[in-house]
This record gives C-alpha cells, sequence and structure tokens, in this order.
C-alpha cells in the first residue's frame, strides 16, 4: 500500500472543503435515494405505462443491479485520474437519465433509463468517500463520515416520504414521472457547485485500471445479483447455479488481482482487522435494514390500503432518529470505537424486535402509530452503525487507495442489500400464500430473518471488539 506521506491536499482550506463535502452529499443523496422512492410509486408507473409485473421488477432492481457493477472501477479510476471529473461526469450522465426516466413513453424506455441512472450512481459514489479520505483527517475525517452516514440513512428510509408526498402533489398519473424530474435542477446546480469546489487533480503515478480484473469482477457479480434481484420472477432452482459461477468468477478475480502489475483492488487491504470485519458488518447489516422498508411499505400499500404518501409517512421515524444519530455517531466514533457501532446494532435489534411486537398487537390500520416509537429507536441505532462503521472500515486505508477501497466496501453493501431482500421477500410472500393473505404475519416472519442479519452483523462487530482488546 502507498504511503500518505506526501499529501498535496493536506493544507486544502477548511472552510472550503466543508463547503465541496456538501456538494457531494447531495449528489450522493440523489443517487440513494433512487434506490427506495420508487417503491411507492410502482402502482401509478404500472397505470400509467401498463408495465407488467416482470417490467415494474426491472425498473426497482434494475437500479440496483447496474449500481453495484460499476462502483469498483469506478473507485479505481477516480484514485487513478481525477476524482473530480469522475464525480462530475457520473452526476451529469445521472441528470439526463432522470430527466429521460421522466419522459418515458414505455416501460422499456423507463427501464433503460433506470439502468443508465444506476450505471452513473455507481460512478459517482466511490467518489464521495474517495474524496474525504483526501480532504479530511481525524476527528474530521469523522464528522465528515458522519455526515454521509447521515445521508446514506436518511436517503433509504425517507425515500417512500419523498416519493409519496410527490405523487400526491402532481397526482397519480404523472406523479411518477416528478419522482425522476425532481433530480434534473438539483442536478445541474451541483454541476456547477462541482467544477468551482471540488479539488483538482494533483497526479503522481500514473495507476492502470486492469481490464482484465474489470471483467472478472463485473461479470461475478452479474451472476451473483442477477438471481437475488429476479428472485420472484425467476421460478425453479436452475438460477441459483448463476450464483455459483459468480463466486468462481470472483475468485478467478481474486487470484488474478495478486499477480496483476497494477490491480483495480489491492487486496493487502482485507489484512487489515478493521476494513475485512467493517466490509463483513456493512453487508449483513445491509442485507437486514434496508430490507424492512421493502416489506414494510407492501405491508401498509397493499395489505392495509394506506396512500403512497400515508406509507412514506410511517417510515418518517426510523429516518428522523437515522439522521440525528448519524450526526452524533461521526462524533462519538473517534472516541468509542467500534463499541459504538455494536452498541447501535443492539439498539436496532430492540427496535425491530418492540415492532414486531407491536403488529402481533395491533396488526390493523393503525399500524403506522405503534410502530413509530420502535422505528425511531431501530432508526437511531441505524445511525450508530453506518457512518461509524465506514469511518472505522477505511480509517487505516491511505486516501490514494480512498475510491476504489470505498468501492469495495460500497459493492458488499450492494451485494448484502440484493440478499436481504431475497431471502427476506422469499420469506414474506411465502407466508402470505401460506396464510391466505395474512399480511401482518408476512410482515412478522419477515422480520425475524430481519432481525437474524443484524444479530450476524452484531456477532461481527463483537468479534472485533474482543480481538481488539486481545491484542491491545
Amino acid at each position: 500500500m502507498r504511503s500518505e506521506a506526501a499529501d498535496p491536499e493536506r493544507e486544502w482550506d477548511k472552510k472550503r472543503r466543508w463547503q465541496a463535502l456538501s456538494v457531494c452529499l447531495v449528489a450522493a443523496f440523489m443517487t440513494l435515494l433512487d434506490v427506495s422512492i420508487v417503491n411507492v410509486a410502482l402502482p401509478s408507473i404500472r397505470a400509467g405505462l401498463d408495465a407488467s409485473d416482470a417490467g415494474l421488477q426491472w425498473v426497482l432492481s434494475g437500479y440496483a443491479l447496474a449500481f453495484g457493477l460499476v462502483l469498483v472501477p469506478a473507485g479505481r479510476l477516480g484514485d487513478a485520474r481525477s476524482r473530480r471529473a469522475v464525480f462530475m461526469s457520473g452526476l451529469a450522465l445521472f441528470t439526463v437519465a432522470s430527466a429521460l426516466a421522466g419522459i418515458a413513453p414505455t416501460v422499456l424506455f423507463l427501464v433503460l433509463a433506470r439502468l443508465v441512472q444506476g450505471v452513473a450512481g455507481g460512478i459517482l459514489n466511490p467518489q464521495v468517500a474517495g474524496l474525504i479520505q483526501q480532504l479530511f483527517r481525524g476527528a474530521d475525517r469523522g464528522r465528515a463520515f458522519g455526515a454521509l452516514g447521515s445521508v446514506i440513512g436518511v436517503a433509504t428510509a425517507v425515500g417512500p416520504l419523498l416519493g409519496g408526498a410527490l405523487i400526491a402533489l402532481a397526482g397519480p398519473d404523472e406523479g411518477w414521472r416528478w419522482v425522476f424530474y425532481v433530480n434534473v435542477p438539483v442536478g445541474v446546480v451541483a454541476l456547477v457547485l462541482a467544477w468551482r469546489l471540488l479539488p483538482a487533480p494533483v497526479y503522481g503515478e500514473r495507476q492502470g485500471l486492469d481490464p482484465l480484473g474489470v471483467v472478472l469482477l463485473g461479470a461475478g457479480l452479474v451472476c451473483v445479483l442477477l438471481p437475488l434481484v429476479q428472485e420472484q420472477q425467476w421460478r425453479g432452482g436452475l438460477k441459483w447455479l448463476l450464483v455459483l459461477a459468480g463466486v468462481a468468477l470472483i475468485a478467478a478475480f481474486a487470484a488474478w488481482e495478486r499477480r496483476a502489475r497494477t490491480p483495480m483492488v489491492d487486496l493487502a487491504l482485507f489484512r487489515l482487522r478493521s476494513y475485512a470485519l467493517g466490509s463483513t458488518i456493512a453487508l449483513l447489516y445491509f442485507a437486514g435494514f434496508t430490507a424492512v422498508f421493502f416489506i414494510f411499505v407492501l405491508y401498509l400499500q397493499n395489505g392495509l390500503g394506506y396512500s403512497a404518501l400515508g406509507a412514506g409517512l410511517a417510515i418518517t421515524p426510523f429516518a428522523v432518529g437515522s439522521g440525528a444519530a448519524s450526526a452524533a455517531g461521526g462524533r462519538l466514533v473517534a472516541r468509542y470505537g467500534r463499541p459504538l457501532v455494536a452498541a447501535g446494532l443492539g439498539l436496532v435489534l430492540a427496535g425491530l424486535g418492540a415492532a414486531w411486537v407491536a403488529v402481533e398487537l395491533h396488526p390493523g390500520s393503525g399500524v403506522a402509530w405503534v410502530t413509530a416509537a420502535p422505528l425511531l429507536v431501530a432508526g437511531i441505532g441505524s445511525g450508530l452503525v453506518i457512518a461509524p462503521n465506514q469511518t472505522i472500515t477505511l480509517s487505516e486505508v491511505p486516501h490514494t487507495e480512498g475510491g476504489s477501497a470505498a468501492g469495495v466496501l460500497q459493492t458488499g453493501q450492494r451485494v448484502g442489500t440484493a440478499m436481504g431482500i431475497a431471502a427476506v421477500g422469499s420469506v414474506f410472500f411465502a407466508t402470505l400464500s401460506r396464510t391466505a393473505g395474512d399480511w401482518a404475519a408476512a410482515f412478522r416472519y419477515g422480520l425475524v430473518v430481519i432481525m437474524v442479519l443484524v444479530l450476524a452483523a452484531l456477532a461481527a462487530a463483537v468479534a472485533d471488539v474482543v480481538t481488539g482488546r486481545r491484542s491491545g
């Protein structure tokens, strides 16, 4: 790994670097919001474009698939060339793709626009973490990652609320289009500010981009993610053979990276306990917490007849708790380290367990009220997990590797999200079928799977704490 001794950005103007971070966070918020904001718009898209179930599934999952595919090579490209240029390219492409999604005349056109949106989001996001690594040090880096953690948590949770509000304002026929149009003016302004505020590149060693590594990793991720995102559409067990092929391709990628002259990913990163365990925690936690919104929105809208806005409002307590706690977590992580992450995971488990009990006792139309406090607790816990874990995971990574290291970390989060939605969705729909449409029971069984995933993340965090104390 490269040394951080020669750091041309160490003296970057303090006020300007926080302004630069603000631009990065706005762009990251847009791309992460588009993971969840479309959920509540699917009924309107079905009516407006006469979309099939398969088409709707691709509107939702095509974005996540394309997003996950380009994270690592985009992170490497930013490290090797210019994070500002790669960031702005991704932002420009995302803005154009959002406009195209808004004017989509057919569901096929919309799916293609969503795929381009996903690629753009995957290009942009690793640059944010890479720029934080580049511009911030010490406690300031923790606060910057705290702000990013707030964006991740809030964007994921508040998406259904914003989507529901836009549909309520613009009407069910055209409201879904504004879910995409809203990105356009924000993207244009962010582009101008990015050009003015982000640091110009300082070129040292011109690193290679490892084309064979890109192909092997990309093919492996397609094989792993495709059966997961299409789990409900592709019936039968043969689809899981693709996962085995994907694992083999990723193993071939790892073997190639050990011999490559200019590897895309420095596998020595995984010898760092903070990075290896932090990546594991991120994968497991994202498998759990993102699936909560997926099954809760289905329960509320399809099972209880909530409007898109009502379903979004029901998730708001989680977003509020997550946003508030993420800012605090960014400040506290330097003092408490991984035990803070473990405490956050414990709070998430407590909140989800309380939500399970609430739905057991009051499964009817008032469920949004009885789950508000449990979701607030879970959101507070989530805020103490995402940002602190990312700060700790990347703490020993040289800033020259920041983009690619963040790309690997975020790829794990995307794979975790796909795994979690596939596993939780399977249990949810199987329970729905077995109980002749008992949506409350389906939600509770889904919550059990989610809590198991969060418990596994907690076990990894506790293992890191125990190992750290022994080695200390």
